[in-house]
């Protein structure tokens, strides 16, 4: 490889580099508001947090951008649909999301008293450090 190219090419990689060591990956669940169960909803966001997998460093979206994957849960736990409903602008990133809600699946059935279907919203976002 030529010196020119090799100064290119990490000319090219140094800014990746430095937004992956800039930033961590977060992740945050809403529920719908029928569910007030605080045990429930750390079964299930610790559920999904077990099955993610981090894309590469040069696929991470920019501070500040997340991934928002709606999920719709039966009664009995299974995952009636998921989409992606934000995008992060990797799609590798948005890709990685919706594929850890898909495998975290089935969940626990929903506590009693739960309206189903219920909406649950995942929010996996690259933030800055702090």
């Amino acid at each position: 490889m030529s010196r020119l190219a090799l100064v290119a090419a990490l000319a090219l990689a140094l800014p990746t580099l430095a937004l992956a060591a800039g930033g961590r990956p977060q992740l945050q669940t809403y529920f719908q508001s029928s569910l007030s169960n605080a045990t429930y909803s750390q079964k299930t966001f610790a559920r999904v947090a077990r099955t993610w997998v981090q894309p590469s460093a040069k696929q991470v979206p920019a501070v500040g951008k997340k991934a928002i994957v709606q999920a719709v849960l039966g009664p009995d736990g299974k995952l009636v649909s998921s989409q992606v409903l934000m995008e992060s602008g990797s799609k590798a990133w948005d890709a990685a999301a919706l594929a850890a809600v898909k495998k975290a699946a089935p969940f626990d059935p929903l506590p009693a008293g739960t309206l189903a279907p219920l909406e649950v919203h995942f929010h996996f976002a690259w933030v800055a450090d702090k």
